[in-house]
């Protein structure tokens, strides 16, 4: 197996002590918001097996089948295809939703053929693939995450005592739901932007006055004043992860991340399309083509099992699962025919011969067999074959 050495991203909404905590080093004082363990080409992890460093990426390229195993590059092709991260948030994410395959098929596609650069503001899709996730919580982890019911985001909102507001608390009132749902949305996004950022202000200062249940927003309303992404944040349901919860996100489910730290398993793509929360491109047709009006409560997931605590997903193409290694218990045996990550977030367990501390990260390739021991909490990735 291979120690990883691994990017850490530097995005503004990153927390700037959560990450340096975990790892046990002094903090920069710089934003670091996501330490990224995987084959991204944008920022892949780096390895050395006696000849130089190098990146994994670039590892994989040159063996697939006998880094991945054969029955994984013929299910997805010749690459990792998950991306293991640890998300350190420390101011609100942008309200996004991500596309399905077909979805993410069809807009790389067209945005190739009309000549759009990859690295453009303004491109929506950087890949053809989809970009399901899931975040399994830390420390308590607060996010938003599928659509309220709408006549309890006609409440909140009514309840905010905004004149501006009441024509969205009337829309949400009528049926059937997900049309609602969709009107209101649209109207909020869609409206004068002077407006809008009047009638933010007034509910940013309710939301101050009043607290309780508009407490979780007020965070959106002093990082993004004037915002219409603060109202679109409304319809969304509150989700408060305690250490070791997890929720799934699939396609379509719009969503933000607000305040915590949590290991983050994701299918390898770039692809978001934005709702609001932030100052880069948001392409309200494009993101409605794209989001699933319906409403219902998230669901909150408790790992499952004996030994290897598993968090179910309904995607193959990653699989999260943890250890919590208990002093003088036997090894744990991994299962050896597919690619693996394991990250280490507490004590000093083992890694076959390998000795992690918190933060650290070794990459198994297919056919290599490894056993667990020893005391604290490993999380594993690996693929569904």
């Amino acid at each position: 197996m291979d120690r990883l050495t691994n990017p850490i991203r530097p995005y503004a909404w990153g927390s700037t002590t959560a990450i340096p905590a975990l790892l046990g080093v002094e903090p920069t004082g710089e934003p670091q918001a996501e330490m990224w363990m995987g084959a991204h080409p944008g920022a892949p992890s780096r390895l050395d097996r006696g000849v130089g460093e190098t990146t994994l990426a670039e590892v994989i390229a040159a063996d697939p089948e006998g880094e991945l195993g054969a029955a994984a590059v013929a299910k997805f092709g010749p690459r990792l295809p998950f991306l293991l991260k640890i998300l350190a948030a420390g101011a609100p994410l942008s309200l996004q939703v991500h596309p399905d395959l077909a979805q993410a098929e069809e807009g790389f596609e067209d945005e190739e053929r009309r000549g759009i650069p990859v690295d453009a503001g303004h491109r929506n899709y950087k890949d053809p693939n989809h970009k399901p996730e899931m975040i399994c919580a830390l420390t308590p982890f607060d996010g938003l995450c599928g659509f309220r019911q709408p006549q309890e985001a006609a409440k909140l909102l009514d309840g905010l005592g905004v004149d501006s507001l009441k024509p969205y608390v009337d829309l949400l009132s009528a049926h059937p739901e997900e049309a609602a749902l969709r009107e209101v949305l649209t109207a909020v996004l869609s409206a004068d932007r002077a407006e809008m950022a009047r009638t933010v202000a007034e509910a940013g200062a309710a939301i101050e006055r009043l607290g309780g249940a508009y407490a979780p927003y007020a965070s959106l309303v002093h990082h993004f004043p004037g915002d219409p992404g603060v109202i679109a944040a409304m319809l969304l349901n509150h989700v408060r992860l305690q250490p070791g919860e997890a929720m799934f996100l699939g396609a379509g489910v719009p969503h933000a991340y607000l305040d915590g730290l949590g290991v983050e398993l994701l299918a390898n793509s770039d692809n978001v399309l934005r709702a609001g929360l932030t100052p880069k491109h948001v392409d309200v047709p494009e993101l409605l083509k794209v989001v699933r009006f319906e409403p219902g409560d998230p669901a909150v997931q408790r790992p499952e099992g004996n030994g290897e605590e598993v968090y179910e997903t309904p995607i193959d193409e990653f699989r999260l699962s943890r250890f919590a290694l208990a002093p003088g218990a036997a090894p744990h045996p991994l299962p050896d025919g597919a690619p693996q990550i394991l990250l280490c977030t507490a004590g000093r367990p083992k890694a076959g011969e390998v000795t992690l501390s918190p933060g650290e990260s070794v990459f198994v390739p297919a056919g290599e067999r490894v056993e667990l021991s020893g005391t604290g909490t490993i999380f594993r990735a690996t693929v569904s074959l």
